[in-house]
């Protein structure tokens, strides 16, 4: 039996041998004025996978975000740039109707080559075991109102980091959790496009609640993942010109960072 996440990032070629595919896009990734933008990546990549099933895991992408895109019929078009013997880069447009929500240039290969080779300083952020941490059914209702897509996941917050949530911000900047599907699906290199974009934005931890639409996006997946949960923190720097950065960094439950991402944001608003 598929998985709800399988089922709802589904996509179906129209034509035999084409590269065009159709998609329907489920209201319960809404956020805000719109789908959420990870949920969105995970259809693309679905995509640009059947496009290039000998090169089927994303390792670059990158997405900007022209206008919402909402629930129900779309259609994602794929073009091949270049395939060599490793790596391929494509191109490819989510669109509804007549217009073009998001266009994408990613870049494909295979996660299993060279699997075991790992040169690496990084070391995985500090987060308390799950009974320690705060559970997002206790999000507040102002916040499921505009995020109804916190339904489709569990999200075990840091206690540190949720201040927010009960009208304490501390202006850290910074959010971590647990992450897993609701149904337990194991994660893999396409869910990862969705997990780098599924926390709330960290401008939250400076009491500015509301939908921050996404600019653009690019992630890095650097493994695929080990099953059992992920943990997952964005950090921003810099807030300017009514506009943020959130860096994101996901590791898996082999302590092995996963998948990496940066986005530029707009600051949130609640319409």
């Amino acid at each position: 039996m598929s998985s709800i996440f399988d089922t709802q990032t589904a996509v179906t070629p129209t034509t035999e041998g084409g590269t065009t595919y159709a998609a329907t896009l489920d209201a319960g990734w809404k956020v805000g004025g719109g789908l959420n933008g990870g949920y969105l990546l995970a259809v693309i990549g679905n995509a640009l996978r059947a496009t290039l099933p000998s090169k089927p895991d994303p390792l670059s992408i990158s997405a900007y975000y022209l206008s919402a895109t909402t629930d129900g019929p779309a259609e994602v078009d794929v073009r091949v740039l270049r395939e060599g013997g490793s790596v391929a880069t494509a191109a490819a447009d989510l669109k509804q109707g007549d217009d073009t929500r998001i266009t994408v240039l990613a870049t494909y290969g295979d996660l299993d080559r060279d699997a075991n080779d790992v040169r690496t300083s990084a070391a995985p952020f500090d987060l308390p075991p799950r009974e320690r941490c705060v559970p997002n059914t206790m999000a507040p209702e102002s916040l499921r109102k505009i995020a109804p897509l916190m339904g489709r996941f569990e999200m075990l917050f840091h206690p540190e980091h949720i201040g927010w949530a009960v009208g304490e911000p501390n202006d850290s900047g910074e959010l971590s959790a647990w992450f897993r599907l609701e149904d337990g699906r194991d994660p893999d290199p396409i869910e990862l496009l969705l997990v780098v974009d599924a926390l709330p934005p960290v401008m939250f931890t400076f009491g500015q609640l509301g939908w921050a639409p996404t600019l653009e996006l690019t992630a890095h997946v650097r493994a695929k993942p080990a099953p059992g949960w992920l943990r997952v923190r964005h950090v921003t720097r810099n807030i300017a010109g009514g506009m943020f950065e959130e860096d994101c960094e996901v590791w898996d439950s082999a302590d092995r960072l996963v998948a990496q991402s940066r986005q530029l944001a707009r600051l949130p608003r609640t319409g």
